[in-house]
């Protein structure tokens, strides 16, 4: 079986800047706070022993994400772009833009459309000033991907902005009603807020779902998993959010949920393959 895992931030120039490998004991507790064990890779931070492990878990193509954010630190799209054309078929790119300037912004879509990335990533919360999911600022650039056919993945969980209000599911709701045909990735999986979130996801139809770390071992998992083996199966992303995640690791703990085989192949490569329009 292909897999695609969803999120992979790879220990490459620009990304060991960021928290999660800058401050390592603060990621590897979590990590164990999880129940799982701390990648080597992630450790040593070693892009080698990152490759070895996707060939050990059987994953064929990693998503890296962009980041552009105030908050959490800042992955330029040309890093990311350089990394993924450095390991041709193993890794997708998505891009990361700048919301504050409507124009700059769409500008910036259409360049990293060129360039090759499948998709826009967007963090609200986490700007240098912060705004809500539905910030009417942020409804040009919707529109915009949504015209281009261009999924956007938005961050809606976790630690997504300055208070839990940034991650409160009806901001996304009234996005996803306003523009019915974008397709939305909330990564982080728009947790804690699990009952909420897949009650959205039930009513929309343009919403994919993607917990992610927020998966494994935590309050709401059982919901989360309950809705990938049902009306959710075709819109479950698979994803380890390493390097919190081991990505080994990762992919032997979800394969033991109790997912049908049908769709375990679904939400490990076939919903994220369609997304992104990989053959």
């Amino acid at each position: 079986m292909k897999i695609i895992d969803f999120r992979i931030r790879p220990p490459y120039k620009s990304f060991t800047d960021m928290v999660m490998y800058s401050s390592p004991d603060r990621r590897d507790n979590f990590t164990r706070q999880l129940g799982l064990t701390p990648s080597p890779a992630a450790q040593q931070q070693s892009v080698d022993l990152l490759m070895r492990e996707m060939d050990e878990a059987g994953v064929t193509m990693g998503v890296v994400v962009g980041r552009n954010s105030g908050f959490f630190g800042s992955v330029p799209n040309e890093i990311v772009l350089e990394f993924t054309q450095a390991h041709p078929g193993r890794f997708i790119p998505v891009a990361s833009i700048d919301a504050s300037n409507r124009k700059a912004a769409i500008a910036q879509i259409d360049a990293s459309v060129a360039a090759g990335f499948k998709a826009i990533n967007i963090e609200p919360g986490a700007y240098a000033h912060p705004m809500y999911t539905d910030d009417r600022r942020l409804y040009p650039i919707y529109a915009h991907c949504e015209d281009r056919h261009l999924p956007v993945i938005i961050m809606t969980g976790g630690n997504a902005g300055p208070d839990i209000s940034y991650t409160q599911p009806a901001a996304l709701d009234r996005v996803l009603a306003d523009f019915p045909t974008l397709r939305v990735v909330t990564s982080h999986g728009n947790w804690p807020w699990v009952t909420e979130i897949l009650h959205v996801a039930f009513r929309r139809p343009n919403l994919y779902i993607s917990p992610d770390m927020y998966l494994v071992n935590m309050p709401g998992m059982d919901d989360y998993v309950k809705a990938a083996n049902s009306y959710l199966a075709d819109r479950f992303l698979y994803a380890s959010s390493f390097p919190f995640c081991g990505v080994k690791a990762y992919k032997e703990w979800y394969c033991q949920l109790g997912l049908t085989p049908e769709n375990l192949e679904k939400t490990m490569y076939a919903n994220a393959a369609k997304l992104l329009g990989i053959e």
